[in-house]
């Protein structure tokens, strides 16, 4: 697929392309049919929506970690449902995206039955862009929150040493049409690490404000911001945050916490064995019908004002234009994803 281009150009795709670009390296690395199809996917999305750290850029990582152990590439999830309103998927140490897909399969009817369930994964990996997993509970008419952790990278306030991860929270709210009326997706920390990790790859300078040295002094060298902590969002109300999540994601799913998860970078620790939690909530329901129109003048209180933008907005335009446009993506990393299929 990437032939013919040349050094310092790039080559627009379709959504298609990537995700059949994604589902040759995966199954090159070894990965099972059932993973390779559902993060490839993912992988697609995030690149329609111009989330490019969690698309084509991760996929060498995915396939580094299959190769090395991180996750187990043949890998089952397995569920059971203890209560009618609970679901539990042990990822087994494999990917987080066919345990979520499976959990879902359970959740979503669970929910329209009674109004209200959630979803817990254990032994898990990193599951990319939440909001992606969370609009698609919106897109089944459920309003879908979900929260996952991370290896330990923040550090509560008074404190040196790392407690909790980025920890992101994800909220999705159906527009009664098989989309999403508004989408929140967002982590703990002042930016994702991910943005930190490619500042590194480019070999940019960080803003201040975004993350600290070993030492807890303010960093703009990334490579010095990989080897101490994010900066929570808000301060000790990042934290707080940080905290909530880990407290579902982690302690309720039956994860190990973020101090006791390898890292999602590099090739150390074997897997991570992270955790993920997710709530369906019929909203119109719990409403007694109104949720829908309360939805609706929420809305439009924000998008009535001149340059005001719902949550969510950017990257639904990111994937219409997309469609439109195709997907620009460097030459030098289809050379590198080439490579790895070659391997």
């Amino acid at each position: 697929m990437a032939d013919n281009v040349k050094p310092g150009e790039s080559r627009k795709l379709t959504a298609a392309e990537v995700e059949a670009l994604a589902r040759r390296a995966l199954a090159a690395a070894g990965a099972s049919t059932i993973a390779t199809a559902s993060l490839a996917r993912a992988i697609a999305a995030a690149e329609e929506e111009g989330l490019a750290s969690h698309g084509l850029a991760y996929l060498p990582t995915y396939c580094t970690h299959l190769r090395c152990g991180k996750v187990l590439p043949t890998a089952v999830p397995q569920l059971s449902q203890p209560r009618p309103g609970l679901v539990l998927v042990d990822a087994g140490n494999g990917f987080a995206h066919p345990a979520i897909d499976a959990g879902f399969a359970e959740l979503i009817p669970a929910a329209r039955r009674q109004g209200i369930a959630a979803l817990a994964i254990r032994n898990s990996y990193n599951c990319g862009v939440l909001g992606y997993h969370t609009d698609r509970l919106a897109a089944a008419g459920l309003l879908g929150l979900g929260f996952t952790h991370a290896p330990a990278s923040i550090a509560p306030v008074g404190c040196l040493q790392p407690v909790v991860g980025t920890n992101p929270i994800a909220i999705a709210v159906p527009d009664g049409k098989g989309g999403t009326a508004l989408s929140i997706d967002q982590s703990a920390s002042v930016i994702a690490k991910s943005e930190i990790m490619r500042r590194k790859r480019a070999g940019e300078a960080i803003p201040e404000g975004w993350a600290f040295g070993p030492d807890g002094a303010p960093t703009t060298d990334p490579a010095i911001a990989l080897q101490g902590t994010m900066a929570p969002s808000g301060g000790y109300k990042g934290v707080g945050i940080a905290l909530l999540v880990e407290i579902l994601a982690a302690a309720a799913s039956g994860a190990v916490l973020s101090t006791e998860a390898s890292p999602f970078s590099g090739t150390a620790g074997g897997p991570p064995a992270t955790g993920q939690f997710f709530m369906a909530i019929d909203a119109g329901a719990s409403s007694g019908g109104s949720f829908g129109n309360a939805i609706l003048r929420l809305v439009g209180s924000i998008e009535r004002q001149p340059d005001g933008r719902v949550p969510g907005a950017k990257r639904a335009a990111a994937r219409r234009r997309s469609v439109e446009e195709g997907i620009l993506v460097r030459s030098d990393l289809l050379a590198e994803i080439e490579a790895l299929i070659s391997a």
